[in-house]
């Protein structure tokens, strides 16, 4: 009885080394090919990955956000971004500011970009916007936080690594009353940027993001709100993401995320005045490392600055009754 005992507590030791071997090499795979942060709540984060979406909210708003991926793993990725939108008084254009730190493991990169849009008239409701960004990355490896299998490989030896790298990225976002769609790229300035010690730790595709949401009235105060995600970089599969919100009294926001392949999610959020919003999600793991690296965890704060909160002037995602000839812009889709 003791051996077999004995035989079981080794496999069981076994299958949660395997499964530690295998959250490491996916963290890897992460910090090797993964240019953007991944959030679950990409419909409060637009401005994050495309600059054309900054001028088309209505009045300035701010976003905080924080993520923690995957708990039970040391050194597992943890992302915090302050992103700002300021739409002009011309109606037209706009300016946005996003910084995101994304740590994992010894690897810490900090993204500072401007955004500039500027929009069209396709019809009476319909608006297609253009945007550009600029700025840099800062990046920093220090192999001394890290414990590896190999200590004396020579790709974990080195000296700190502290480089700058710039990034321009374009984007567009087409929107109506009760829908929008966008396609973006991030970062164009991608390979031959980094020199060949970075290289051999990092290497940075360019990246395209493809968005779409739609807002079905249930009733006067319940919405419903489809969206999507799809992220492509080159040598990795193509990432979908697929969410659905319930909007009731326009206050409370209570919805399901899936990302394929990947994980399944729980989202809240709440509009606790005119000018705050605070958003939650929990990601529970479907792939094979869901059972040793624990689950992700992503909380978000909106403010809405300007005319009495612009968060809330119209929660229901469709636009107010303006005057003829005032052109009508889309009520900032952060429940998509």
């Amino acid at each position: 009885m003791d051996s077999n005992n004995t035989v079981i507590r080794i496999m069981k030791r076994t299958s949660m080394i395997r499964g530690f071997i295998v959250a490491f090499l996916a963290a890897i795979s992460c910090c090797i090919a993964q240019q953007e942060p991944q959030y679950t709540q990409y419909m409060y984060n637009v401005g994050s990955f495309n600059p054309a979406y900054v001028g088309t909210v209505e009045n300035m708003d701010v976003t905080g956000l924080y993520r923690a991926q995957w708990i039970d793993v040391p050194g597992a990725p943890t992302t915090i971004r302050f992103g700002l939108n300021i739409p002009f008084n011309n109606e037209r254009t706009g300016l946005g500011l996003n910084v995101i730190n994304d740590a994992l493991g010894p690897s810490d990169q900090t993204f500072i970009t401007v955004s500039y849009s500027y929009q069209i008239n396709l019809s009476e409701n319909t608006k297609l916007s253009f945007g550009l960004s600029g700025g840099g990355s800062l990046l920093n490896l220090d192999f001394s936080e890290g414990t590896f299998f190999d200590p004396n490989d020579p790709a974990t030896t080195g000296q700190p690594i502290n480089e700058f790298y710039p990034v321009v990225g374009a984007g567009l976002f087409l929107y109506d009353d009760n829908w929008y769609t966008g396609l973006s790229v991030p970062n164009f300035l991608t390979n031959g940027l980094y020199n060949d010690e970075v290289a051999t730790v990092i290497e940075d595709n360019m990246q395209f993001t493809f968005i779409g949401g739609y807002i079905f009235d249930i009733s006067d105060r319940t919405k419903f709100k489809p969206a999507f995600l799809v992220n492509y970089l080159e040598g990795l599969p193509v990432t979908v993401n697929l969410s659905a919100n319930f909007q009731f009294l326009d206050a409370f926001t209570l919805g399901a995320a899936y990302r394929f392949d990947n994980a399944v999610s729980g989202l809240a959020g709440f509009q606790i005045s005119n000018s705050l919003f605070i958003g939650y999600n929990y990601d529970y793991n479907t792939n094979g490392l869901g059972e040793f690296s624990g689950d992700s965890h992503e909380a978000i704060l909106k403010f809405y600055l300007g005319k009495g909160g612009s968060g809330t002037g119209n929660k229901s995602g469709k636009k107010d009754k303006l005057p003829k000839g005032k052109r009508k812009q889309i009520d900032s889709p952060r429940f998509f």
